[in-house]
């Protein structure tokens, strides 16, 4: 990608800081364990990842239930399709559509950023559908619901806030008056300057 100035250097020095080796490595070495292979010694992980093969075994592995067909072709289209199948089936697996890469980022290595955040989604999903190998990054959240009775609600209802640090309501009494001089620390910043 050629970069030709203003606004074009100032997003690609953006996106060239967000980029972190180690999370790639660790994408890497989790797509790894699970596959239980190497990936190719001879080339990047974009350009292992480019055709789209390694995350569709990967899907399989991750989600038994879902299987994900993929081409084992060279070409262009083939390798874009089996990227978009990838994330279908990333997707109903469960990620949410904004932790989600789109093809271009892969496959022209626009936003490898956005893939490798997509591969530790992939990684808490995977999780909290039942993988019992490797995990990478934070565990998904789990929703936890409160039942309270309804005696315990009134209580609640009839209690006076006390995080508001009033016990009445907000007023300006006692503010100096407006254009006046400030006193911070008990010493007079407009003496100071004289």
């Amino acid at each position: 990608m050629q970069v030709v100035g203003g606004l074009d250097r100032d997003l690609a020095a953006k996106m060239a800081s967000k980029y972190d080796p180690v999370r790639e490595r660790e994408a890497q070495e989790y797509l790894e364990s699970v596959l239980e292979m190497q990936f190719p010694s001879d080339a990047s992980f974009q350009e292992a990842l480019k055709d789209g093969t390694i995350l569709c075994q990967a899907i399989n592995k991750l989600s038994p239930s879902t299987t994900v067909k993929f081409n084992q072709s060279k070409m262009p289209f083939k390798q874009m399709e089996n990227i978009n199948a990838f994330l279908v089936a990333a997707e109903k697996m469960g990620v949410n559509k904004h932790e989600l890469f789109q093809t271009v980022d892969l496959y022209e290595a626009k936003n490898m950023v956005q893939v490798i955040d997509s591969i530790y989604a992939l990684s808490r999903c995977a999780e909290s559908k039942g993988y019992q190998g490797s995990r990478i990054g934070p565990k998904l959240a789990e929703r936890k619901e409160y039942h309270f009775s309804a005696e315990t609600l009134a209580e609640g209802k009839a209690t006076v806030p006390i995080l508001t640090g009033f016990k009445s309501a907000a007023t300006q009494s006692g503010a100096p008056a407006f254009g006046s001089k400030r006193e911070i620390g008990g010493v007079d910043l407009g003496r100071m300057a004289q």
